[in-house]
C-alpha cells in the first residue's frame, strides 16, 4: 500500500463541509483538477461517480463510505490498482474543524507504482483544500 494525506484546519463546523462534499454534482466548483463530475444515483454508500479529471478520459468511482459530518470516501479501479479518496472531518476542541484528505493506493503493484503515480495524483491536496474550505465559507 503506498498513501498520502494532507490535512487543514478551519473555524468552519464539520457540518458546512459535509454540504460541499456531499454536493458531488458541483465538486468542479472548488477541485480544479477536475473537468467534470457527476453522481450516478442517489448520495450514498455504493453509488457511482462519474468523473472526468482534466486531460483525462473519464473514470468512475464508487462511494464507499458516507458518515454525515464525519467522512467520505470513495474508490477507483485503474490498472489492478485501488485508489481510495477520503476526506475525514475531525471537530477540533475549540470549534472548527480539522479537514484530513487522504489517498490509499492498494493493489498487487501498489508498493512499485504508488511512488510513481501517487504523487502527480497528490499534488494539488493543499489547493483543493484549501478551495473546499472557500466553497464551504461561501455556502
Amino acid at each position: 500500500m503506498w498513501y498520502h494525506e494532507h490535512s487543514a484546519e478551519t473555524g468552519l463546523a464539520p457540518a458546512a463541509i459535509w454540504r460541499v462534499l456531499r454536493d458531488v454534482d458541483h465538486w468542479t466548483d472548488w477541485d480544479t483538477s477536475m473537468r467534470s463530475v457527476s453522481l450516478l444515483g442517489p448520495f450514498g454508500v455504493g453509488t457511482r461517480v462519474s468523473m472526468t479529471p482534466k486531460g483525462q478520459d473519464a473514470i468512475i468511482a464508487t462511494i464507499v463510505d458516507a458518515r454525515e459530518n464525519e467522512r467520505y470516501a470513495d474508490e477507483t479501479q485503474i490498472d489492478g490498482l485501488t485508489l481510495r479518496f477520503s476526506h475525514a472531518l475531525t471537530p477540533l476542541p475549540g470549534g472548527g474543524t480539522r479537514i484530513t484528505h487522504r489517498l490509499e493506493i492498494h493493489g498487487a503493484e501498489a508498493d512499485r507504482l504508488g511512488p510513481r503515480v501517487g504523487p502527480a495524483i497528490t499534488e494539488d491536496f493543499p489547493e483543493a483544500m484549501a478551495a473546499l474550505i472557500g466553497q464551504a465559507a461561501r455556502t
